[in-house]
């Protein structure tokens, strides 16, 4: 039975497999766009726990979330709240985000951004450099054979970060056999659907030290940002929390502060969620 993720990634090898455009003419253009802001380097220098801010108008799983915001808003108040980096959506028919969502969140502060997508080819990469990505979302799930390999030597070939994003044992094996220094654990079942808050602290062992490990799905407020830390995680991406919440920024500053800073316990807040 064909899964979630199965049906997605079908439509998206579909239109790469229609893409004509020439991959060299694309890789050329990719390597020649404007200096990158350094996605994983910022998650790494930040103090605290990192706080990957999303800009995200619908979820798949949950429906329309800010169907009509415009991006540089939020962009600006999470840096504000202290976030080092951010995610932009850009999945049209699942997401209904858009290239010019992820234009406009860069162009809107000084944070570096990924390119949360479904990353399936070679183009797609390319595409994400020359929109204005500093960093691009490779799925292991989604990936086969060399694939993995391939789109995170090309990722680096053009400037780009890659975080690879994993979901089990298999999964993370596979990541750090291409060499992944970013890894992203998704506590959602790829089946399911469903949030999995067990996985993270599953998988947070066989994380090597020296990697930026970063834990996405699941992050409602402080308490899951505190438990996350605690297990090892570098930092958090959170989307829904973020795009609903009153005061982006202060829920931004509360997630960080949460988890204290490098060396430091956490204090006491009462803004869990």
């Amino acid at each position: 039975m064909a899964t979630y993720l199965d049906r997605i990634l079908a439509a998206h090898r579909a239109a790469a497999a229609e893409d004509d455009r020439p991959l060299a003419d694309l890789v050329e253009e990719a390597r020649a766009g404007p200096p990158v802001r350094g996605f994983q380097a910022a998650l790494a220098r930040a103090e605290g726990l990192a706080v990957i801010a999303e800009v995200k108008r619908r979820s798949p799983s949950r429906g329309p979330l800010a169907p009509r915001h415009a991006p540089a808003a939020p962009a600006r108040t999470n840096a504000a709240g202290g976030a080092p980096c951010q995610s932009v959506l850009t999945d049209r028919q699942l997401c209904a985000g858009s290239p010019a969502d992820l234009a406009a969140a860069r162009a809107g502060c000084s944070l570096p951004v990924l390119r949360k997508d479904f990353t399936v080819d070679p183009r797609d990469v390319c595409d994400a450099r020359t929109m204005g990505a500093d960093c691009v979302l490779l799925i292991a799930a989604a990936l086969a054979g060399g694939e993995l390999d391939d789109l995170g030597a090309l990722a680096a070939d053009v400037g780009l970060d890659a975080l690879v994003e994993v979901h089990d044992e298999a999964d993370l094996a596979r990541a750090l056999r291409a060499g992944a220094t970013l890894i992203g654990v998704n506590q959602r079942d790829l089946v399911t659907f469903q949030v999995d808050t067990e996985r993270a602290a599953r998988l947070a062992p066989l994380l090597p030290a020296g990697n930026v490990a970063v834990a996405e799905s699941g992050v409602r407020g402080p308490a899951d940002a505190r438990r996350l830390a605690a297990a090892g995680y570098r930092a958090v991406l959170v989307g829904e929390a973020l795009v609903r919440a009153e005061d982006p920024g202060a829920a931004v500053a509360a997630l960080r502060g949460a988890a204290g800073r490098r060396g430091q316990p956490a204090g006491p807040t009462g803004l869990d969620g």
